[in-house]
């Protein structure tokens, strides 16, 4: 510890010394500006000519950029948004009968015509109840002949008085009574042919088949919880999906109009495949917590490309703008005062200007105020820019021209 205390005096007064030192200097220094006629004219002559000599100012090379011009064309107002495919009908198909599966007369995935024969049943049975059907209504219509001659004679007996009334009013009773049974047999008879029908099962829509639930063999009863195969209507097909929903006015104008808005939609993942309908429904709320409403478009889907289920990408062509004014939507810079682009002026320096835009368009946005045709704008290199900075045009490889290479 005295060791240490001791280094610290001497750090100490080595530190005081130095600042002697420089202080003697600085005071001689001083002494002899002040008192010395020719230090001082030195001095002096040596500041006025370091003042008279003019700075050089630094210059700065120009920016490289890109640059486009603004142009005019016929821009789509087209509305997107994702969506999936629905089946236009979706039917199951049950026996409406109790029996047998005896023959299954399509394939999986099959397409079939409205008509077209799916199953048979056993129709056996049912054959045999539609003569047993038959005989008794034979049998009913033998009795009401019979009842119809007995009916006649006792009524002719009863007006001479050889039969009692009472022997009349039997045989009416029971001429009613058969009439009744032939109304029943004939019934029967229906409900038997019906029954027979039943026992092949057709295709009550067009659309594809999907795998068959129940194969040959089986028993099956009426309207079982178990389908014997779904088929799905396909042609047309419906695709719903959503638009914000300050265009909903525009949209029932349009529909009201007759002029349906055309859709074409893309499959995600497949931008080659797409497919072209029409707009015909408009839901009647709008989703509060997206603000959007649902639509929907009709497709023929005469290729199968659409299936039910399927997420596709819509887009509602609403109207064209004819001759609109076009800018790449990247040389559009934005700040707290709104949207601005650099143009470029005659002598390759650069302005920012205020701008008003429209709808994107692809790679392109329309520019409603601010901008005219031919002028010339940046659209790369806007953070090396000031107002009245130079610019240097560069092409897409890198390489600066000398005039300047403009993209369209």
């Amino acid at each position: 510890l005295q060791a240490f205390s001791t280094f610290e005096r001497i750090l100490g007064m080595r530190r005081s010394l130095a600042a002697l030192v420089l202080l003697a200097s600085a005071a001689g220094s001083y002494a002899a500006y002040h008192y010395n006629p020719a230090v001082q004219a030195s001095v002096n002559d040596l500041l006025a000519r370091s003042q008279s000599q003019p700075k050089k100012a630094r210059a700065r090379p120009p920016a490289p950029v890109r640059l486009a011009m603004v142009g005019r064309r016929d821009v789509p107002i087209e509305l997107e948004g994702i969506g999936n495919v629905q089946a236009l009908s979706t039917v199951e198909i049950k026996s409406r009968i109790d029996g047998q599966l005896f023959e299954a007369l399509v394939k999986d995935g099959q397409l079939v015509e409205r008509g077209d024969l799916l199953f048979r049943l056993d129709d056996r049975p049912l054959k045999a109840q539609l003569r047993q059907a038959e005989a008794n209504l034979a049998r009913d219509k033998a009795n009401l002949e019979k009842a119809r001659a007995d009916m006649a004679r006792y009524d002719k007996l009863a007006e001479k008085g050889i039969s009692p009334k009472a022997r009349l009013e039997e045989a009416q009773a029971t001429f009613a009574a058969l009439a009744a049974a032939i109304s029943s047999s004939e019934a029967s008879i229906e409900l038997a042919r019906l029954n027979l029908e039943y026992a092949t099962i057709r295709a009550p829509l067009t659309g594809r088949v999907g795998s068959i639930l129940v194969t040959p063999g089986n028993m099956v009863k009426a309207n079982d919880t178990k389908a014997l195969l779904v088929i799905t209507q396909i042609r047309p097909i419906y695709v719903t999906f959503a638009l914000p929903e300050q265009h909903i006015g525009e949209l029932r104008e349009l529909l009201a109009a007759g002029k349906a808005p055309a859709i074409e939609v893309t499959i995600l993942g497949r931008r080659d495949l797409k497919a072209v309908g029409t707009l015909f429904f408009i839901n009647n709320v709008v989703d509060t917590t997206t603000g959007t409403i649902q639509v929907m478009g009709r497709f023929p889907n005469s290729d199968d490309r659409l299936v039910p289920g399927q997420f596709v990408k819509a887009r509602v062509l609403m109207r064209t703008m004819t001759a609109a004014k076009v800018v790449p939507t990247k040389s559009i810079q934005i700040n707290q005062k709104g949207h601005y682009v650099w143009v470029v002026r005659q002598d390759m320096t650069v302005e920012p200007r205020r701008v008003e835009v429209g709808p994107i368009a692809g790679a392109d946005t329309v520019v409603t105020m601010g901008l005219e045709p031919g002028e010339t704008i940046v659209t790369d290199g806007q953070l090396r820019l000031y107002p009245n900075a130079k610019v240097a045009p560069i092409d897409r490889g890198g390489s600066k021209g000398g005039k300047g290479k403009v993209q369209s």
